[in-house]
């Protein structure tokens, strides 16, 4: 195993990138798995960050095969040779392109809504996948990129089989790989966490992303009058005699902040967790994602199915929440996922929990059996379809509840939400729960997916 998940492929890629600093230099991640690691690669050496929506045009009897490629802005790279070589006429390359094209848009709309891309012309752009297979995808972006005005093409991924430099040196100035493993055996082999990227944490990497807005002119709205200002940083959350690593996002003016607490074997990282917090940002919460567990005791299973303490975690780093002052006057959310679930309702059930609703994702309500009665928080509980064990334990704990609740199953969803729209279903459930408990009178802004 070479990498955590896709964020510690971007660290270890963008350590080998740091030579661009400096530079004018736009990084572009290939949706959807390329783009949290495009986001560190981005942040390492200072560049904005957008997407690269391309669409291979493939041999209609070998679609593997590209004979050329379409991306925004109209551009347009076709292989005359192997258009001639496969024997495509030109009705049947015009209508190959016109399908795509239309493809082309949804995911541009999906990916960046109304926002223009940033331009490349005259810039480096660096081109970021989470790994290199057959290449084709990634000649496909190296075409475009080129075709928009790039004055210099990196290539950069986390692995790659042996011989891609081979495949494709002839695609950009620089290729740049962290490791090339034999064998190779595919992408996903070398991640402890491939799981797929959901569309709302592509969403969430490309806002991170994006360039700082132009200050020169004073500002106009709220904030000129010295409203609150957005909070993002990095944090370390002091409990007594342990530090927990966390990420802290409050936009001005935020009415809520949810505080999260992850699963049996996952961390702040956890990618399902951080695409619910940036649907919960877009409806204008704030979120606080960290990790329960301090590093060294992360290797002791006991631990990490120790609900009592990781309520305690919860518990005290709402108080450290409370005394940043962004969050002073906020509401709290909390929502669980898997065992952390079951955390934040042991917590929810103390007499001074200072928590004004919680949602629970997929939880273990059942590890709180005992405490349930005591939850007065309004508690929504969201569990897959399919998750049948997990329905019938989330059944039983929603008997016991006497606060306001509400079960909600998404229909097809298995215990990690990983089918299609799953997981953008449980965020919208998630802004709605919130929106109504903390914060009534504000319009929910979320566009649905």
């Amino acid at each position: 195993m070479l990498f955590d998940d896709r964020i510690d492929a971007g660290r270890q890629l963008a350590g080998q990138l740091t030579h661009l600093r400096g530079q004018d230099v736009l990084v572009l991640g290939l949706p959807r798995g390329g783009v949290p690691v495009a986001l560190q690669v981005a942040r390492a050496i200072g560049a904005p960050l957008d997407v690269i929506v391309v669409r291979k045009l493939g041999v209609p009897f070998q679609p593997e095969l590209a004979m050329g490629a379409i991306g925004e802005e109209g551009a347009r790279v076709i292989d005359a040779r192997t258009v001639r070589l496969a024997r495509v006429g030109r009705a049947e390359l015009a209508a190959i392109e016109d399908r795509e094209r239309a493809e082309l848009h949804r995911r541009v709309r999906r990916f960046r809504g109304d926002r223009p891309p940033i331009p490349v012309a005259g810039r480096t752009a660096v081109l970021v996948d989470d790994g290199v297979a057959t290449g084709a995808t990634a000649r496909a972006a190296c075409l475009v990129a080129r075709a928009r005005g790039a004055e210099r093409l990196v290539l950069a991924v986390p692995v790659a089989p042996m011989d891609w430099t081979r495949r494709l040196n002839d695609t950009a100035d620089e290729l740049v790989c962290v490791a090339t493993p034999r064998p190779f055996e595919g992408i996903g082999k070398w991640y402890r966490d491939f799981s797929p990227t959901p569309h709302a944490e592509v969403v969430a990497c490309l806002e991170a992303g994006r360039p700082e807005p132009d200050t020169s002119d004073p500002p106009v709205g709220p904030s000129a009058s010295g409203a609150g200002t957005d909070t993002d940083t990095e944090v370390e959350i002091e409990l007594g005699t342990v530090s927990l690593a966390g990420h802290l996002t409050v936009p001005a003016d935020a009415p809520g902040v949810v505080v999260f607490a992850h699963g049996t074997g996952s961390s702040r990282a956890s990618p399902r967790n951080r695409a619910v917090a940036a649907a919960l940002q877009r409806a204008g919460f704030g979120t606080l994602l960290f990790d329960l567990l301090a590093p060294d005791e992360v290797r002791h299973r006991s631990a990490a199915f120790d609900v009592a303490l990781s309520a305690e975690r919860l518990a005290g780093s709402t108080r450290w929440l409370r005394a940043q002052p962004a969050a002073a006057e906020a509401r709290i959310g909390w929502f669980g996922a898997g065992t952390g679930a079951a955390a934040a309702l042991w917590a929810a059930a103390e007499p001074d929990a200072d928590v004004d609703a919680v949602v629970s994702r997929g939880g273990r309500p059942d590890l709180a059996a005992a405490r349930l009665t005591g939850v007065r928080a309004p508690t929504l509980l969201a569990v897959g379809g399919r998750d049948r064990v997990v329905l019938d334990l989330n059944r039983r704990a929603a008997r016991l509840l006497r606060c306001p609740h509400q079960l909600t199953v998404v229909p097809g969803a298995s215990h990690l939400f990983e089918e299609p729209g799953a997981l953008d279903a449980v965020a919208g459930l998630a802004a709605d729960w919130f929106v109504r408990h903390l914060a009534p009178a504000v319009r929910r802004t979320m566009a649905r997916p």
